[in-house]
């Protein structure tokens, strides 16, 4: 050793001269120019010992560096204990450090080698942890112990030269009383820099000079406890040595989302595309509506014919109520269902009886199931529909239709009824394909492709900064799954019962519907009310139909106080009529609404249980 004596007079001293003599040094490892400040090294002669229990080792490291022509800096450690040496010393040889806010800068460390005092190889072994190559050295019963190894990219070119950049130590498994660093190289150093103490730390190292000669860069950090590093940065002159640091971008959200040139373009063809389609579509919708105008208008008449001298229901296109409702919104709402229990009724095939209310009970219906008029044939889904109501009995209580008790598999019959529907509209021709299934495909696609999407992102995310581009892939899988529902298309002929529907809804909704022949209008309101439900207008017409019943004669009954398809009990009158038919719309809509609900509850306790 080149220093004796005590050690607390050698550190103040060179705290002292630290503080005088480094001031021109920049510390910043960045720095293209640092002066070379005045020697502090201690003088040989004086020690440098640090704290240390009774029955611990000291420990020094010696460590020489050797900057060759090419930026491979090759690196011996002289590590020696006086006193009874670790079982294992570990030493942390640093991979990686924080260059800037994106790039880490990487230190490619290789040919380790420990060796004991009578030159012999030992088992060391080797892991790459937390961006540090680990060595544990097997130190028990030695004094001393040499590891070697090189680094490759700790030379980067500055303004003014070369500069050489290493985290000396990185790491040590015990406290080292004093780490000597020399760096040698071709040509003599022309400033330096350290940085000790804890990783965040912007101390400087104890003691740092360039030596007797300025050939040389020497570094001393006393009272190294494990946890603590210790960073060098000497400048050469220009052509030292060769080398450029090694960077590799560091993970973060905002640099995997990084906006790029090739990313804003991929957002922008999506925007495009999206704009151009909306163009597109506005055009072609636009023009639907010109022709649904035209259309619309033919349909816009009393939907009647005469026959024998008497006024006959006719609906546009003979549409029903279910179908109508279907044809308009694409979809089988609970509406379309209501509103066909409710021309079943009107058309002989159902009686709506309203039963006596009980005290503190809510109103209750009993329907009964009819025959119908002779020579009238219904539907396959107004069949199923009855079927769903009834199965095999005559009669119903409305309250007791859903329960588990009087119709176990009510919801899957109505299910039936639903699907039944939906092969209409493509049975008469109104879609190509079922609205239903092609609402599936589409959502089915999109959710697939937003899937997609998210993996991509995710995978861009963790090895690219262009994640921002899968996003645009998750956006276009979420706007194709949000616009499945306008995805099934009308065929010419649908389009145009359809523009017929929607004038027979204009004139039904207008006050000219109601100009009907006094002796008819309790028979044609009757049947214009479950169109009323699809479209949204049934309180007004069962006014209509009560004001109509109350006032004409009808069935032999010259007070008209009762309709043939609509009973109430004994203290029921016709002027209660409007207010009892829309609680019996509004109770047979939560009835199939929460057995639809129930049936899906019912779907996922199966598959629990499996």
């Amino acid at each position: 050793m080149w220093w004796v004596g005590s050690w607390r007079q050698a550190v103040a001293a060179a705290a002292a001269l630290f503080v005088f003599s480094s001031l021109p040094a920049a510390p910043a490892a960045g720095a293209a120019t640092v002066a070379a400040p005045a020697t502090t090294v201690p003088a040989a002669g004086s020690g440098v010992i640090g704290h240390r229990g009774a029955e611990d080792p000291l420990i020094t490291n010696t460590v020489e560096l050797e900057l060759d022509a090419l930026g491979v800096l090759h690196a011996r450690e002289t590590i020696a204990f006086q006193g009874p040496a670790p079982e294992v010393f570990v030493r942390g040889l640093t991979e990686t450090m924080l260059y800037d806010t994106e790039y880490d800068r990487r230190f490619e460390v290789g040919g380790v080698k420990v060796t004991g005092p009578d030159g012999r190889a030992l088992d060391a072994p080797v892991e790459h942890s937390d961006g540090a190559l680990v060595v544990e050295i097997p130190t028990e019963g030695l004094e001393e112990v040499v590891l070697s190894y090189r680094v490759g990219g700790t030379v980067s070119e500055v303004s003014r030269g070369v500069q050489m950049e290493w985290r000396a130590i990185g790491a040590y498994s015990h406290t080292v009383e004093s780490t000597d660093v020399t760096v040698t190289a071709p040509l003599p150093p022309e400033a330096l820099s350290c940085l000790a103490g804890e990783p965040r730390s912007a101390m400087y190292c104890t003691a740092s000079d360039m030596g007797p000669d300025s050939s040389v860069a020497h570094f001393l950090q006393a009272d190294m406890e494990p946890a603590d590093r210790l960073d060098i940065v000497v400048n050469f002159p220009a052509g030292t040595a060769e080398g450029e640091p090694l960077l590799s971008r560091r993970w973060s959200l905002a640099s995997a989302f990084k906006v790029t040139p090739a990313t804003a373009s991929v957002f922008g063809v999506l925007l495009v595309v999206l704009v151009g389609g909306l163009a597109v579509l506005v055009r072609v919708r636009g023009r639907d509506e010109r022709a649904l105008r035209r259309e619309a208008a033919a349909g816009d008449h009393a939907p009647v014919t005469e026959e024998g001298g008497r006024v006959r229901f006719a609906p546009p296109d003979d549409v029903h109520p279910g179908q109508i409702g279907t044809l308009i919104d694409e979809r089988v709402d609970i509406a379309d269902l209501t509103a066909t229990v409710l021309d079943l009724a009107v058309r002989g095939y159902i009686r709506v009886e309203e039963l006596p209310h009980e005290h503190f009970t809510s109103v209750d219906w009993r329907l009964v199931r009819l025959d119908g008029p002779p020579g009238e044939t219904l539907l396959a889904s107004e069949w199923l529909l009855l079927d769903a109501l009834f199965g095999d009995r005559p009669t119903v209580r409305l309250s007791r239709l859903g329960s588990r008790r009087a119709s176990a598999d009510f919801p899957a019959r109505i299910d039936r009824v639903r699907e039944e529907l939906y092969r209409d509209m493509v049975r008469l021709k109104w879609f190509a394909r079922s609205p239903s299934r092609v609402r599936t495909l589409w959502s089915t696609a999109g959710m697939v492709v937003t899937a997609l999407g998210v993996i991509l992102t995710v995978v861009l995310a963790v090895f690219t900064t262009a994640a921002f581009t899968g996003l645009a892939v998750v956006i276009a899988g979420a706007a194709i799954t949000a616009g499945a529902q306008y995805m099934p298309a009308k065929t010419r002929l649908g389009s145009s019962v359809y523009a017929h529907t929607v004038g027979f809804r204009d004139h039904l909704l207008s006050p000219r519907a109601e100009a009907v022949p006094p002796a008819q209008r309790v028979e044609l309101y009757s049947r214009y009310l479950p169109y009323a439900v699809i479209f949204d207008d049934v309180d007004r017409w069962a006014e209509l139909l009560a004001a109509a019943a109350l006032a004409d004669p009808v069935g032999g009954e010259p007070e008209g106080t009762r309709l043939h398809w609509y009973t109430g009990p004994r203290e029921w009158r016709i002027e209660d009529f409007s207010d009892s038919v829309s609680a019996f719309v509004v109770s047979l809509t939560g009835i199939i609404t929460n057995t639809r609900r129930l049936r899906v509850l019912n779907q996922l306790q199966r598959s629990e249980r499996r």
